[in-house]
C-alpha cells in the first residue's frame, strides 16, 4: 500500500493539474455516485491527509479517495484515452489534462464540511501541517499492552506511516517488533524519526532510509529478507502482524533488534 509520501507526492501532482482549472468532464465509475457531474465547477485544491486525498471542487464538495493497494493517479493530457487494460474508477478532466484514478480503493463524494466523517479519527499527519509528536505519543500510550509493531500503523495513532516506515523506523531505534508500547521509554523518538524518514522522501519516487540511492541499497531491513543485516551481518527476518485477517508483512534484524 502507498505510504504517506507516495500520497503527498500523488496530491501535489493533482494540484499542478487540477488545482484553479474548471472541470470540463468529471466520470464517477462507482455506482453510489455513477450520475454525479462535477462539470463546470473549479478545483480549489487536493489535499493529503495520511493515505486519504481530498479534492475540493467549487459548491462545498470533496472528492475523497483512497489508493489502498493497488490504486494510482495518472495525469495525462486531456483527450488521450487511458492505457488499455486500466480500470477506471474515476476520471476528473479540464481543458488542458485529465487525472485518472486507477483501480482507487475508494472514491467517495461528500460535501466539504463533512470531511471530519472520513478523516476525523486520523491521528497526526506525519507529513502534515498538524503534525504533532507530542499527541502521536499520548495516543499510542492509549494502549500500554499493544505491540508497538502493530500501534505504529493504526492511522489513528499516527496518519502516513506503513510496512516499509514501521521496519525501517523500528531497525533504526534498535527495537524489536514485537515490544510492549509499554516497554519502550522513548516513544517520542520513534515518531519523530518516522516523521523525518518520511519527510526526507517525500519530493522524491521511492523509499530512501540509508542515504544510498542505489536500487539494491536504498533500505536497512525492508524487501531483504534473508539476506545479511547491514550493520551485523546477521540474516533479515521476516514475519508477520496483526489479527488474523490484518496481517501485514514485517521486517528485522534478531541482532540488531533483540527481544
Amino acid at each position: 500500500m502507498p505510504e504517506g509520501d507516495a500520497v503527498y507526492r500523488t496530491a501535489a501532482r493533482l494540484r499542478q493539474a487540477l488545482d484553479g482549472r474548471v472541470l470540463t468532464r468529471s466520470d464517477f465509475r462507482v455506482p453510489r455516485h455513477a450520475t454525479a457531474d462535477l462539470s463546470g465547477r473549479r478545483v480549489l485544491t487536493t489535499v493529503s491527509r495520511g493515505k486519504h486525498l481530498l479534492t475540493r471542487v467549487e459548491g462545498g464538495l470533496t472528492v475523497h479517495t483512497h489508493l489502498r493497494m493497488d490504486g494510482s493517479w495518472r495525469v495525462i493530457p486531456a483527450g488521450r484515452r487511458p492505457a488499455p487494460g486500466d480500470v477506471v474508477r474515476l476520471v476528473l478532466a479540464n481543458e488542458r489534462w485529465q487525472a485518472v484514478g486507477i483501480r482507487l480503493g475508494v472514491v467517495d463524494l461528500l460535501k466539504t464540511v463533512e470531511e471530519p466523517r472520513v478523516v476525523g479519527h486520523l491521528g497526526p499527519d506525519l507529513l502534515g501541517d498538524d503534525w504533532d509528536p507530542a499527541e502521536a505519543v499520548r495516543r499510542l500510550r492509549g494502549d500500554l499492552d499493544r505491540t508497538i509493531g502493530e500501534a505504529l500503523l493504526d492511522q489513528r495513532n499516527l496518519a502516513g506511516i506503513g510496512t516499509i516506515y514501521r521496519a525501517e523506523t523500528l531497525f533504526l531505534r534498535g527495537i524489536w517488533p514485537w515490544r510492549k508500547v509499554r516497554e519502550i521509554d522513548d516513544l517520542e523518538g520513534v515518531v519523530t524519526l518516522a516523521h523525518r524518514l518520511l519527510d526526507a522522501n517525500k519530493a522524491h519516487a521511492g523509499t530512501i532510509t540509508t542515504g544510498d540511492r542505489r536500487p539494491t541499497d536504498q533500505t536497512w531491513v525492508y524487501g531483504r529478507f534473508g539476506r545479511p543485516c547491514r550493520r551485523c551481518g546477521t540474516r533479515i527476518s521476516r514475519g508477520e502482524m496483526g489479527t488474523r485477517s490484518q496481517e501485514r508483512l514485517i521486517l528485522w534484524c534478531d541482532n540488531c533488534q533483540p527481544r
